[in-house]
């Protein structure tokens, strides 16, 4: 385990110090703007190396456990998909409507296998929706430094344990990888991970949720604590955003995390982020040996206090802060 953690760390780590170079020499960079939580101009892309990370995790379980190779190879394929269009927008933007298609595919692509290989349509349509969800979720929050890969590193983590093999190594390749990407991204950034990488993020981390909801059965609720803090931001916003009929597929920096970011700094909002994903994740074990109904009670409060969390941020946001002269 130790060798394939040092593995994918050191993917992530030399993958992202590449990609920082070749940003910078052909000029992809980020510039600060009103939409944006930036205040300076950065060079973006370095999430190819989280990709580069998780295909070698996939080649290397589907060569080592040829009994999950199908499976494996349907979600190396979407991953591509995702990472591929991901890459490209960020060389040249896309329109959000052809991003939105290439998603759809990859979903597809995992759900075919889902349902082919492990013959459950109903978790099929599971990974469609899990899939497109969170590829769409990851991207909207990755706002800030350090934000997405602290997330994805914990949530990979608990969704692997969860799942067993191959979605623990996965989920240990992902991880590591994530945190060889973060001291380029956190405190300070020195590269965002781009498109190419928080998509690629939420599709990967929705093939370890597909994983750890069929080990789990009728308690796969439980899937849903660890992406909590994700989920609650992203749900909301967009949903208010769609009441307002503004046009929710456009960035923008209304999120929780925005909003808070902008009056305590980037650094506090990611390790707050950080210890609501670790609460949440700690009580896995736990809830698994409770009864059925305690679970879904403790799932359903959870997210009614994250949403009671969030109506509180936004509101906190919108007054002058104590040190503004308003």
């Amino acid at each position: 385990m130790a060798s394939w953690l040092l593995i994918h760390l050191l993917i992530g780590a030399v993958g992202t110090w590449l990609a920082r170079r070749y940003a910078l020499r052909n000029e992809l960079i980020d510039q600060p703007g009103e939409r944006r939580s930036h205040v300076v101009a950065t060079p973006r892309g370095g999430g190819i190396a989280l990709v580069i990370a998780l295909l070698v995790a996939t080649l290397a379980l589907a060569v080592r456990l040829p009994g999950q190779a199908p499976l494996l190879a349907a979600f190396g394929l979407g991953l591509a998909l995702v990472a591929g269009v991901g890459l490209i927008d960020d060389h040249r933007p896309l329109s959000a409507s052809l991003r939105l298609a290439v998603h759809a595919v990859a979903a597809a692509v995992l759900a075919y296998a889902v349902w082919h290989v492990l013959d459950a349509p109903w978790l099929a349509l599971g990974a469609f929706v899990a899939a497109l969800a969170l590829t769409n979720v990851c991207n909207f929050m990755d706002g800030i430094n350090g934000l997405a890969a602290s997330q994805a590193a914990l949530i990979a983590v608990a969704l692997g344990w969860l799942a067993g093999a191959p979605g623990l190594w996965l989920g240990l390749a992902l991880a590591a990888a994530c945190l060889g990407f973060l001291p380029f991204n956190f405190p300070k950034a020195r590269i965002f991970m781009g498109d190419v990488g928080s998509g690629a993020l939420g599709y990967a981390l929705a093939g370890l949720m597909v994983l750890a909801a069929t080990v789990l059965g009728s308690r796969s609720a439980v899937v849903l604590m660890p992406l909590s803090a994700f989920l609650i931001d992203a749900g909301l916003t967009l949903l208010r955003r769609m009441l307002r009929r503004e046009a929710w597929w456009t960035a923008h920096s209304q999120h929780a995390y925005q909003v808070w970011a902008r009056r305590i700094g980037h650094t506090k909002v990611t390790i707050a982020y950080a210890m609501h994903t670790l609460a949440a994740v700690l009580a896995l074990p736990v809830l698994l040996q409770t009864r059925m109904a305690f679970m879904l009670c403790t799932v359903a409060a959870w997210y009614m206090s994250g949403a009671f969390l969030w109506w509180w941020l936004q509101r906190a946001g919108s007054e002058p802060a104590l040190n503004s002269p308003g």
